[in-house]
């Protein structure tokens, strides 16, 4: 401010004039803070928003109005192929990419586009599994009657034929059992499992396992090897069974389709304090998709099925339990909590 002027003023407007000063002073610390505040909330929340892009369940790309990338978070990292098949015109779509399914969305907004990829590939399998689940159901009730009475008469049979020719009608039994196994796993797999679990012994699994080895049809010499453990469990032990029995005939056909010299079959149990675990190994041909070793329906064996091992790991899941695979050695396993 000019001398001369300042000079000029008396005391009261000099008064004035320093408390106007102040008051400019303290309003533009608050604007100062009110800024900083400002800022902070900004970088929070956009720092929240970034959290929020990064665990979004589906890919997101965010495009220029050049259709260049500006930002996309992991999971579109993880498929930086999937943007380029996506068709930017349709406002929703649905494709398949790699062998997964991907529901589309596209929204334009301020020369910008935002691009969502989301995986719908475990709705379209329940979807699938619903309709063809439905299906074997109706086919399963179809099949169940006319079955129960050949049994009846291939009994009849039995005991009506002469010695030299009931090993005829027994194989007639193994088939007709082998029908009846299918028709009772598609029923549970479509029914849903439901254990009734009681306590018994781990012995008892011992003679499920020779009972399923003596009423399956197989050529190969197989060296059997069963060892299982004097111990009290809780669980339902038909449905236990069956998922010993689906392993069983697995490594049975594994084996018939390969030509290894000395083919084996190794059911091992073991047990630590919180969990048993029984293993089923064999020597026979490998697993040419592991992937799909779950997958219900789907199989690649001469003899199978496609429900077997999925509905062996459904009845696990029941339990609490836990149903793998490893290559090497080539064993299915499963455990139980011991509680």
């Amino acid at each position: 401010m000019n001398e001369s002027i300042l000079k000029s003023l008396d005391s009261n407007e000099k008064e004035t004039l320093q408390k106007g000063l102040e008051s400019l002073i303290e309003q533009t610390y608050v604007i100062e803070n009110e800024y900083k505040t400002l800022n902070e909330n900004y970088n929070s929340l956009r720092a929240m928003v970034d959290e929020i892009i990064e665990v979004l369940p589906s890919a997101l790309w965010i495009l220029d109005k050049e259709k260049n990338i500006i930002l996309q978070n992991q999971e579109a990292l993880k498929n930086p192929k999937l943007l380029n098949i996506i068709s930017l015109d349709k406002i929703r779509d649905e494709l398949e990419f790699e062998g997964r399914f991907y529901a589309v969305k596209i929204i334009a907004h301020n020369e910008k586009t935002i691009v969502s990829a989301t995986d719908i590939s475990d709705e379209k399998r329940n979807e699938r599994l619903a309709s063809m689940g439905s299906v074997a159901a109706h086919l399963a009730h179809e099949i169940r009657n006319p079955i129960g009475s050949i049994s009846l008469l291939a009994s009849t049979l039995f005991a009506r034929s002469e010695l030299k020719n009931k090993h005829i009608v027994l194989e007639i039994q193994k088939a007709i059992a082998r029908v009846e196994r299918i028709v009772n796993s598609t029923l549970l797999f479509t029914k849903g499992v439901h254990i009734n679990a009681l306590n018994f012994n781990l012995l008892e699994l011992k003679e499920e396992c020779e009972s399923a080895i003596n009423s399956y049809n197989f050529t190969s010499q197989i060296d059997f090897e069963i060892s299982f453990l004097d111990k009290q469990i809780c669980a339902d032990k038909a449905l236990l069974g069956l998922v010993l029995q689906n392993l069983i005939y697995n490594a049975i056909d594994a084996i018939e389709e390969s030509e290894c010299e000395k083919p084996m079959i190794k059911i091992l149990a073991s047990c630590d304090n919180e969990k048993i675990c029984i293993r089923v190994y064999d020597n026979g041909c490998e697993i040419k998709d592991e992937k799909l070793v779950f997958e219900a329906f789907k199989t690649t064996k001469l003899k199978g099925n496609g429900l077997g091992l999925s509905l062996s790991k459904e009845i696990i899941n029941a339990h609490k339990g836990e149903l793998s695979f490893q290559s090497d050695p080539k064993n299915f396993y499963f455990t139980l909590p011991l509680v």
